[in-house]
């Protein structure tokens, strides 16, 4: 049996690691190499990559030629730059030495002409070289920095803002934007910009974000992370962020920034959303390669220039990896990030971290393995009923079909009393919804032949729990299994059962998503 490397999976700082392009600093993109645009700012000290991404569009677009919304009084005339073989890169790190030869790496004309600190070991396989892709962007790691920064500058979080004013002073000689200008003597306070929101408006987004609930296992309670005081966010994890970049940003600031920066935030919401699909079509992500340099233009357009740095920058680079490599499902952290998790949590003795996980591990395959052996009634952690279990089918039950869907309730149950209009509304869904009734119902609509559809909606919730009662009682004696439907023509009692919570179809309904009743109607239903 033989086995090949097909790629690596590893968040960016370990690419550098892996790769041997040190990937910090400027230069530090491991695809584009030396061909990046990247600088460092005079004032903020950081490294920037605006102004990186029109030289990927295409060579007649409009924005190649606009010297006022980029870098000032510059025309981008650089073709795009080609993704480098294999061969093409074995040609730059074939002299180099490994780590094992050289631990401290190079410094030959190290930052000016290339970033290269060693030759992978990797190389050394015969058929690395034939790889269209040696080491995967993280789609996970590269999701959270992206709306971290978004979503800081927009709220304008003291500390973790990207627009500052020394990012002002840089702004004033690298872009047109005199509204945004401070002089280079200024102590403050900078200009608001039309990318973040006011105190009040931060407000209104953090009560939204403390209302919202989701299906259980969908999401966390993202309302726990919000700070009301200070009107920010903290302590978002990963998934957190990957739901709320693709599911909540637009909705979240539609209302709150003006339509052309809103837009441009729900363009690249809506690209992580396409990019991190299940299904992928090769058309598709070709057209995603075309549209990212756009989305990123658009951006360059509103946001400063510190906004922009590598993690921003890779984006631009998912598209053609997804096109080659599939899903990223497969090829990002967080599998292996919950694995971590796992076997973190088996450190007792943090003197020998090793050696306490690799003994937990064994004892735990081993307790797996014989539980393959014990007798049916035996509980053991493989045989434990699902988080969301809905409980055994009782096989006794004769009823209808609508009330033998699987489901238990959750939490304290409550007593309280239906109202009339509530209980029409429960026993005219329970006979629409009931296929035993579906006959009757027939009966019904013939009786209305000829009304417009809006007034035969309206007609049948107001009238056919009614007609229905009428109907059964006037043809006892002819109507099919005569004594649950003659039950069943009662509707609900006044008096209901509620809980906080309802298990049903494996995920949890809470109180605010689905409120569980017991309908309890006349004789044994």
């Amino acid at each position: 049996m033989k086995a090949a490397l097909l790629w690596t999976i590893n968040d960016f700082p370990a690419y550098g690691m892996l790769s041997g392009w040190s990937i910090t600093g400027i230069l530090g993109c491991p695809i584009c190499l030396q061909r990046s645009k990247s600088f460092r700012l005079r004032h903020g000290k950081k490294p920037c990559y605006f102004d990186c991404h029109r030289q990927f569009l295409p060579m007649n677009h409009t924005f190649r030629r606009n010297k006022k919304e980029f870098i000032k009084n510059r025309i981008e005339r650089t073709p795009p730059p080609l993704r480098l073989t294999g061969d093409q890169i074995w040609e730059q790190v074939h002299d180099f030495p490994t780590v094992v030869e050289n631990p401290h790496g190079t410094t030959i004309a190290y930052g000016s002409v290339h970033k290269w600190t060693k030759r992978s070991i990797f190389w050394d396989l015969p058929y690395w070289k034939a790889h269209l892709i040696h080491h995967n962007l993280d789609a996970m790691h590269i999701e959270k920095n992206v709306f971290d920064n978004v979503i800081n500058t927009v709220m304008d979080v003291t500390g973790k803002i990207k627009d500052n004013l020394n990012v002002r002073k840089d702004m004033r000689n690298i872009c047109d934007r005199p509204t945004l200008d401070v002089d280079a003597s200024s102590r403050g306070p900078k200009p608001k910009a039309v990318y973040t929101l006011d105190k009040e408006q931060r407000r209104v987004v953090c009560q939204w974000l403390k209302s919202v609930r989701f299906p259980d296992g969908y999401a966390s309670n993202i309302g726990r992370y919000v700070d009301l005081n200070e009107c920010k966010l903290t302590g978002l994890k990963s998934h957190d962020c990957h739901i709320f970049m693709e599911r909540l940003i637009p909705i979240a600031l539609k209302e709150l920034l003006p339509n052309f920066v809103w837009g441009a935030i729900t363009e690249l919401s809506n690209f992580l959303h396409d990019i991190c699909s299940t299904v992928l079509k090769a058309s598709h992500m070709e057209k995603l390669e075309r549209d990212i340099p756009i989305i990123l233009c658009n951006l360059e357009r509103i946001f400063p220039p510190s906004f922009f740095y590598s993690m921003e920058h890779l984006l631009v680079h998912l598209p053609y990896e997804a096109k080659v490599a599939g899903s990223v499902q497969f090829r990002w952290m967080y599998p292996f990030e919950r694995f971590l998790y796992h076997l973190k949590k088996k450190v007792k003795n943090k003197a020998c971290v090793e050696a306490s996980i690799c003994n937990a591990y064994i004892v735990e395959e081993v307790t797996i393995f014989a539980s393959y052996y014990f007798e049916p009634h035996v509980q053991c952690k493989r045989r434990r009923a699902g988080r969301n279990d809905e409980g055994p089918i009782d096989p006794n039950c004769k009823s209808f079909s609508i009330f033998n869907y699987l489901g238990r309730p959750s939490g304290a149950c409550q007593f309280r009393c239906l109202t009339g209009e509530e209980r029409q509304a429960t026993h005219t869904y329970i006979l629409l919804n009931c296929p035993e009734v579906e006959p009757y119902f027939q009966i019904f609509q013939n009786s209305m032949y000829g009304l417009p559809p809006n007034e035969f909606d309206r007609l049948c919730d107001e009238q056919f729990a009614a007609w229905f009662k009428t109907y059964v009682h006037s043809n006892h004696d002819q109507v099919e299994e005569q004594g649950l439907l003659y039950y069943l023509s009662w509707g609900a009692q006044s008096s209901i059962r509620t809980w906080p919570a309802y298990f049903i179809n494996g995920t949890k309904k809470n109180r605010g998503t689905l409120e569980g009743y017991s309908i309890s109607t006349r004789g044994s239903l």
